[in-house]
């Protein structure tokens, strides 16, 4: 995708997770329409790993990964994406179950070092740093990526937790 020489590039992470359906193809289905989308730009992708659900709600287990981009979006313009494409993969946010069953779930978890918090949306994501479905495919994508607000990389956040 071309873009004008001042548009700033800002690297960004995502966690995308999925425990109904065809769980891959729901995740390959988010990486296609995420990578298609206009100001994304050099998508990578983590290997895809099967974990236990968490929460009080009893459902199957779920395929989580994670993914490394660049935009010129904004924050609020990502999360608004990624929820236009958890609703193309049939989930439905209000209604459900809080940690319930869903066909798709995409996190904004890093956006370069911001740290974040407005009224639904909070960068660093609030509770990456005790998730091992999260942590585990993030480090292979970015171990060395320092979490604002913690002073530790993403490879040192998964160490603490995985002891």
């Amino acid at each position: 995708m071309d873009t004008p020489a001042d548009e700033t590039w800002t690297p960004c992470a995502i966690a995308l997770g999925s425990n109904l359906g065809d769980r891959a193809t729901h995740l390959h289905g988010a990486i296609r329409s995420l990578a298609s989308t206009p100001g994304v730009r050099a998508l990578r992708v983590s290997t895809f790993h099967e974990t236990e659900p968490v929460g009080p709600v009893e459902q199957g287990r779920f395929l989580n990964a994670a993914a490394i981009f660049e935009t010129t979006l904004t924050p609020q313009a990502i999360l608004t994406r990624l929820h236009e494409i958890e609703r193309e993969h049939g989930r439905e946010r209000h209604g459900q179950p809080r940690w319930g069953p869903r066909t798709l779930d995409l996190d904004l978890l890093l956006y370069a070092d911001a740290i974040i918090e407005e009224p639904g949306l909070s960068v660093p994501h609030p509770r990456m740093s005790a998730r091992q479905f999260v942590l585990a495919p993030l480090a292979e994508l970015a171990s060395d990526w320092v979490v604002p607000g913690t002073h530790r990389t993403v490879g040192e956040l998964l160490a603490a937790i995985t002891v």
